[in-house]
């Protein structure tokens, strides 16, 4: 998506993919940024959350979601890191025409991606939030940061059921690979409701497949990477884009 938008505007950036093991990550990054022409790096599974403790200061999105998804060097030379999944989500939501305020959410997943959601939709005025993940000690500890965030914000754990929500978010890997169980119960999966997925494998999952044989309206993860992307370029200091820009030139294989 990047690469392609920043070719067709003449912009002399380039995104260069890295691979770099777990084990490695907290060595190399220093390092990175000794490099002279590098503006910031974008940061994927599984390093969104060791990556807090190597930047020098983190958004109150980063701090409460406890993952960074973006790295910029700053001109005094400190990092300083953010976290635009959840804004990348709520911002697709709102221009499909759904509104946050006052909604009751279900999220399923609460690690890096989830968690941040879970912080966007928070800020975007949600009446309340019910957090689910496989490690219980997940969705409770970002009960905690969301609570001292938001103090007036009903936050439930523990909860997968999805009736009674008009939005139900999936943050969690299920349907990156064929057999995957669905997220949450489809059958109570109220008609009518907003579901949106994070998974980008294929556009249409299997969970939001089965969504829209529910009168759902779904957001498949492509819109939320595709919405990201010109708060991205905003945090970098780099030219303005709107979504339907990036769609004319990317170049995606599913």
């Amino acid at each position: 998506i990047y690469n392609p938008w920043f070719e067709s505007q003449g912009i002399d950036i380039k995104v260069v993919p890295m691979g770099v093991r777990a084990e490695d990550y907290a060595q190399l990054i220093p390092s990175l940024f000794r490099m002279t022409n590098i503006i910031g790096a974008l940061v994927t599974m599984p390093h969104k959350v060791s990556t807090c403790d190597l930047v020098q200061s983190l958004s109150p999105t980063a701090q409460i979601a406890g993952a960074c998804n973006a790295i910029r060097l700053e001109p005094d030379g400190h990092l300083r890191g953010d976290m635009f999944d959840g804004d990348g989500f709520v911002r697709g939501m709102l221009r499909k025409g759904i509104q946050a305020q006052g909604a009751r959410a279900l999220v399923v997943g609460s690690g890096g991606v989830g968690s941040a959601i879970a912080a966007s939709l928070a800020a975007a005025g949600v009446e309340s939030l019910a957090l689910y993940d496989s490690r219980p000690s997940s969705s409770e500890e970002l009960a905690i940061r969301l609570r001292r965030h938001y103090p007036t914000l009903t936050v439930q754990t523990g909860l997968r059921n999805p009736q009674g929500f008009s939005i139900v978010v999936n943050a969690t890997p299920l349907g990156m690979n064929a057999g995957d169980e669905l997220p949450v119960d489809i059958h109570a999966l109220p008609p009518g409701s907003f579901v949106g997925e994070v998974v980008m494998k294929s556009e249409i999952t299997p969970f939001l497949r089965a969504a829209m044989k529910r009168d759902c309206q779904i957001q498949p993860g492509t819109d939320m990477l595709f919405e990201m992307i010109p708060a991205y370029m905003e945090f970098f200091g780099l030219p303005e884009v709107t979504p339907e820009a990036l769609r004319k030139v990317a170049k995606i294989d599913y």
